[in-house]
């Protein structure tokens, strides 16, 4: 069973992979694309594209040598484009990942706008070739598809224009205000998503019940919500999960405490262990928390020596201000319930003053000795303060503006500093 648990998650990782990867959407409008051809193609020898063709000469294409040149000088100037463009975004993803953080990088493979053109392009190399391959002559005449041939054209035209666009939109695009905006909306959309309780929920101590071991050692990134209630309420199970979501977890430590009335027999555990899902990588979309520490990360290499730049600091500061104060209004929900009302799941989540104190402790670490970012964040931290209930976090606030305030009578009163 537990060859079946690896696979099943394997499966369930692979999956996640192929969809964020920059290749799934363009693989699916190059399958749009081989369609239309088909299409295409079929009007083009039906009686009505026959019809067309007969009545608009402008149309007709008479000569295949003149339709195979049209067909294979598109399809060679598409690849060159497809290269050029693509060679460009590869040569500024490079730059942005040293210059800010490689975790941005998911972010901005997965965007879709590149990934959508990138599937135009591919599509219209594909459309050209197949349609390349049915240009032919046959005994009863010249055999030659005048109607997908403007159609080729017509995409090529799209493509120069789609092309204009987007070198405009990738210069703008690995900007640093627009990434870290990126990231702030992503975190901010995640935050939305998974953090929809008004009322602030602690995190439940497990009472004695069946420890599970971890059958992997990866990253803990979830499980499936839905399928694991069901499968706790047909089954009379309550389960706590030990790990924070994104937290690692060594294989054969304690991951699960499972609490039955009854005996608990190893294929249930491993039944439930499947709706769990351990894969590499930071998404921001299943925790927003490390949203939060992608922010942290550029924020900080913004201010190491190479770079020098307290300006792109501040902007992280502010992105995080913002997310921090909505997160203070809105909680996760740590106990999911089943049809019944009964609580049959429960999870670890991150308390918000550690993660405060994880984002910023670092950063001000790095940027101690800078007036400008002190008082900045000074500033920030108190527009922050005061719309603050929460006693944890009201505290670690307090803790950071005391220490930050030092920061700056010392910047002051030392000479040279």
């Amino acid at each position: 069973m537990s060859f079946h648990i690896t696979i099943w998650q394997w499966v369930r990782s692979r999956y996640y992979l192929v969809v964020r990867s920059i290749a799934f959407v363009p693989a699916i409008i190059a399958v749009a694309f081989l369609l239309l051809s088909v299409v295409m193609l079929a009007i083009d020898f039906s009686d009505f594209g026959k019809t067309v063709k007969s009545t608009f000469s402008w149309v007709s294409l008479k000569d295949a040598a003149t339709a195979r040149s049209i067909t294979a000088t598109i399809a060679a100037g598409t690849i060159s484009l497809l290269v050029f463009s693509f060679s460009m975004v590869m040569i500024l993803l490079n730059q942005a990942a040293s210059a800010m953080s490689n975790r941005i990088l998911a972010s901005l493979i997965s965007n879709r706008f590149q990934q959508i053109v990138l599937g135009v392009y591919v599509g219209s190399i594909v459309y050209a070739l197949f349609l390349l391959s049915t240009i032919r002559d046959v005994v009863s005449g010249i055999y030659v598809p005048a109607l997908s041939i403007y159609m080729l054209i017509l995409l090529t035209v799209i493509d120069v224009f789609l092309f204009i666009y987007f070198l405009h939109y990738v210069t703008q695009s690995v900007k640093y205000e627009v990434i870290i905006e990126r990231i702030h909306k992503e975190t901010r959309s995640a935050l939305e998503k998974h953090c929809r309780e008004t009322c602030k929920q602690d995190n439940v101590t497990p009472p004695r019940g069946i420890d599970v071991p971890s059958p992997v050692s990866g990253y803990y990134q979830g499980f499936q919500k839905e399928d694991l209630v069901r499968f706790c309420s047909k089954h009379d199970l309550v389960v706590y999960v030990l790990p924070t979501t994104g937290a690692y977890s060594l294989k054969g430590r304690p991951f699960l405490r499972i609490v039955v009335p009854g005996a608990m027999d190893a294929d249930l555990i491993s039944q439930c262990l499947l709706f769990f899902d351990f894969f590499n990588g930071q998404p921001i979309d299943t925790n927003p928390s490390n949203g939060f520490h992608q922010l942290k990360e550029i924020a900080i290499k913004a201010l190491s020596p190479g770079i020098n730049d307290p300006g792109t600091a501040l902007l992280c500061v502010h992105a995080l201000v913002d997310l921090f104060a909505f997160r203070i209004c809105s909680h996760p929900a740590t106990a999911f319930p089943d049809s019944d009302g009964q609580k049959r799941v429960f999870t670890t989540e991150i308390p918000l003053q550690q993660l405060f104190n994880d984002c910023f402790l670092p950063f001000w670490d790095y940027a101690k000795n800078d007036r400008t970012l002190m008082k900045g964040m000074k500033e920030a931290l108190l527009q922050l303060k005061t719309g603050t209930d929460d006693g944890d976090m009201f505290e670690a606030l307090q803790a950071m503006l005391s220490t930050i305030s030092r920061s700056i009578s010392d910047l002051e009163t030392t000479p040279g500093r």
